[in-house]
């Protein structure tokens, strides 16, 4: 099944004014190097062409995590709503809460993404007690046709959907879309199927189960080769990595994850754990190699190495598979050219022939360079005066393709930058 993601929209009302949309729709521009046209680009059909891979870039705290955040809940609302809450479980969504005019708003979310070859716009909004819309439309042909629209708790479904007296079966707090999957009507069920299995999403919470993922791959073969040659590639030091099975303990699975993420993609295999030993060359006086070490890889490898580790499976699998994959700070213990490789990876005919998409949060502005990225490419989040969060693309400025993104970024061009004030007088030097 091959989806591919088009456009993400999220905010606190339906209105336009109230929402922020990212878009891996390409822009009509023509890059500096015509190689990154023809690599950082793939066309679905003569009117369409997608991006592979976007980066979005921002001050602390100006809403990029919170645009994974976002995505992340409405995808673990759209599998679990209907098997993972009780009617009387309030809705994980809450309102912006500084404007009198949205924090009694629902909160909106809609995705636009192509299955199979035919574009799909499904979404939502909801308060923390109700769901108090719902949508599905698909173009079949060439004209967008309406699977099922829901208002509060009135219902038109088309003919084609086939979920007839499933309304009656979802509750206030709960997803059409999930309770059809339930009793499994075709389009509910595709569609879940792939934002389990296609749509990945990495943050510093999800690390525990994607280390067990990579783990699995190893102990099981799957993806071995590939993703020992990718920590090899990039100049660890590590010649080979053995997996050795042993007995449960804590240090893989963190019972203090949340459960809506220990639900999401990641089956945890509990009764067993692994015992993970990197392979080192051992060198003589002369420089020649003489043998073999292994070390502990929890104790004796970086932070960085163990991240690069947690990654290498899930990166390998949404390459070869042609996934979609959402990173909150990819650059995090990482150097800025591991983080450049990975990017490389995706922005190739070679490495990424399913089209695989990577759109990731970053304060690495070594990327910013004409030479990895368009300007649709780029975006950035910024707080506006009244705390609200703007969302925007380097292809909206009119500037010159040669120009220095990375330079003009940092001194306050594009925006989107801590604007830092004086620090000089913060201690007192009499006290």
């Amino acid at each position: 099944m091959q989806v591919m993601l088009i456009e993400f929209s999220v905010g606190n009302y339906r209105s336009f004014k109230e929402r922020v949309t990212f878009s891996m729709v390409a822009a009509n521009i023509v890059a500096k190097d015509k190689e990154l046209d023809e690599n950082n680009v793939f066309a679905v059909d003569k009117e369409l062409k997608l991006l592979k891979s976007a980066a979005i870039y921002g001050a602390n705290a100006s809403g990029k995590s919170n645009l994974a955040k976002a995505l992340s809940f409405m995808r673990w609302f759209m599998v679990n709503s209907s098997r993972e809450t009780q009617s009387t479980d309030p809705i994980d969504v809450e309102p912006f809460r500084l404007s009198t005019e949205t924090e009694d708003k629902p909160s909106y979310f809609e995705l636009v993404f192509l299955m199979d070859g035919k574009r799909y716009r499904y979404g939502f909004e909801a308060n923390q007690e109700q769901v108090i819309s719902e949508w599905l439309y698909y173009v079949p042909k060439v004209r967008e046709t309406k699977l099922f629209e829901r208002k509060i708790n009135s219902f038109k479904i088309s003919k084609s959907y086939e979920a007839s007296g499933i309304q009656k079966r979802t509750r206030d707090n709960a997803l059409f879309l999930s309770v059809s999957a339930q009793f499994n009507v075709g389009f509910a069920e595709e569609i879940l199927g792939w934002v389990i299995s296609k749509l990945g999403m990495i943050s510093e919470l999800w690390e525990p189960l994607l280390f067990t993922y990579t783990i699995d791959c190893l102990m099981n073969n799957e993806n071995k080769s590939d993703i020992v040659k990718l920590i090899k590639k990039l100049d660890l030091g590590i010649d080979d990595i053995q997996v050795e099975k042993g007995n449960f303990t804590n240090d893989i699975v963190n019972d203090n994850l949340t459960d809506r993420v220990k639900h999401l993609t990641l089956e945890i295999r509990r009764g067993q754990t692994a015992s993970i030993k990197t392979i080192h060359k051992k060198f003589d006086k002369n420089g020649n190699d003489q043998s073999i070490e292994k070390f502990d890889f929890r104790s004796h490898e970086s932070e960085g190495t163990q991240k690069l580790f947690t990654l290498a499976g899930t990166l390998i699998k949404t390459l070869k598979e042609g996934d979609i994959l959402v990173v909150d700070e990819l650059d995090a213990r990482l150097h800025p050219l591991i983080t450049t490789a990975i990017v490389s990876l995706f922005n190739s005919k070679e490495a990424n022939p399913n089209n695989a998409q990577l759109i990731f949060m970053t304060h690495d502005t070594n990327l910013l360079s004409n030479k990895l990225f368009r300007r649709d490419q780029i975006w950035f989040t910024e707080k506006n005066r009244y705390g609200a969060t703007d969302l925007y693309s380097l292809a909206e400025y009119k500037i010159r393709n040669d120009a220095s993104f990375e330079s003009d970024y940092i001194k306050g061009k594009y925006g989107a930058i801590p604007y830092i004030g004086d620090l000089s007088h913060l201690v007192d030097s009499h006290v």
